[in-house]
């Protein structure tokens, strides 16, 4: 199935270059060839594999082009698999896999549309920039995603960095449980899911060009210890349900259990106390 690969990402960061703060001319990269001491042309630049310190490979891009394995010129599929299996932190860059012509659409489409009933994705591997890849293809709306994977060794394992051992009680967990309810949503739609850093380094940028005062950085939060977690999760709920608006399905935080029977226990017992016997 011959295919056309493009990015399915934009960036939009701010880019910056390098200046000589003196006069702001600019500062550039010039490649200078260590033997001879000059400054080269790209059209002379090739790469190369330091086999020793005195053997350099050169490998050209027509040899890479044409490797002895099967996935230098396809994207080999090896396996089918439900999407839930892989664990999120593998994945990497995705890009939109079109059908190059008339011949490929219909494998493209039966391709598509059998994933999509199989609820699984294909993993595949290929060779690109210089190594072999592994990755998933998927399907996004009526086009075939391939997302780029880290190889299993490629994973740190998370074990020395796992928290110190903790007791945590039913009631906090509860409190946890409150806050994701009051936070839940059904999409990623909105304001707060925009790039207010970019904004916000745009709004310098246009304030020095037109030689006008920085806008002013609020205040940041100091991080204080927390002394009661259930206190913090109350809190935290408070928050959400502000910045969610009234109109927001918002969740009642559990009361601690063994605060509440102990307050029960000392009510109970004052009322007792100050009840008068009943005469006959």
């Amino acid at each position: 199935m011959p295919i056309h690969v493009q990015s399915a990402t934009e960036d939009h960061s701010v880019r910056f270059h390098q200046y000589h703060l003196a006069d702001m001319g600019r500062v550039r990269v010039r490649k200078i060839c260590e033997l001879e001491d000059r400054e080269v042309q790209q059209s002379e630049i090739g790469k190369g594999y330091e086999y020793s310190k005195t053997q350099v490979i050169p490998i050209s891009d027509a040899e890479l082009a044409n490797l002895p394995l099967p996935t230098a010129k396809a994207i080999e599929i090896d396996a089918f698999v439900p999407l839930e299996t892989i664990d999120p932190i593998r994945l990497s860059e995705g890009y939109y896999l079109s059908p190059d012509g008339q011949v490929a659409a219909k494998p493209y489409k039966l391709l598509r549309q059998a994933l999509a009933r199989a609820s699984k994705v294909a993993v595949a591997k290929w060779a690109w920039h210089g190594r072999e890849r592994l990755g998933i293809l998927r399907v996004r709306d009526d086009v075939l995603v391939l997302h780029l994977m880290r190889w299993p060794d490629e994973i740190r394992d998370p074990a020395e960095l796992a928290p110190p051992a903790v007791d945590i009680d039913d009631t906090e967990i509860e409190g946890a449980l409150a806050l994701m309810d009051t936070m839940s949503r059904d999409d990623l739609e909105g304001e707060e899911f925009r790039d207010t850093y970019t904004e916000a380094l745009e709004q310098i940028i246009e304030a020095k060009r037109e030689e006008k005062p920085l806008p002013e950085a609020p205040e940041p939060e100091k991080p204080g210890k927390v002394l009661d977690l259930m206190a913090a999760l109350n809190a935290s709920v408070e928050k959400a349900k502000a910045s969610r608006g009234e109109h927001a399905e918002v969740h009642e935080m559990p009361k601690q259990k063994t605060t509440a029977k102990k307050t029960a226990k000392k009510t109970a017992g004052k009322k007792t106390a100050g009840r008068k016997p009943k005469t006959a």
